[in-house]
């Protein structure tokens, strides 16, 4: 019985509290999903996300072939183009909003392969 601990007794008054057992949990959220692992095909793929933002939607562009200052300009353009914000992720861009049509419309204007995937 080395887990054991006294649950009620009429003897001594109150017990304190065991040193070893922390604060109770509390219940947390979910952890956030896996990345999407998405394939080096050349199609850039474009998804529609809502998970972990508080129900807001972004659209999330993964695929590209830019990586470092060639991403962020890219993402820069894309922002000002949807007329909102956004950021860099793990080599993905997040633009706030449901902008996907949009976006595949300028990708496939500068020759990429676009799909849109996901919800």
């Amino acid at each position: 019985m080395t887990r054991s601990r006294l649950v009620y007794s009429t003897d001594g008054g109150r017990t304190p509290p065991a040193a070893a057992t922390g604060p109770t949990p509390r219940s947390s959220p979910p952890p956030h999903p896996s990345p999407v692992i998405v394939p080096h095909d050349g199609v850039v793929r474009l998804f529609r996300d809502r998970g972990g933002r508080g129900g807001k939607v972004v659209t999330v562009v993964r695929g590209l072939r830019e990586r470092g200052p060639a991403l962020e300009r890219t993402a820069g353009e894309l922002k000002r183009l949807c007329g909102a914000g956004g950021t860099i992720k793990d080599g993905s861009i997040e633009v706030q909003g449901d902008h996907r049509e949009r976006v595949a419309e300028w990708l496939r204007a500068r020759d990429y392969t676009v799909k849109l995937a996901g919800g």
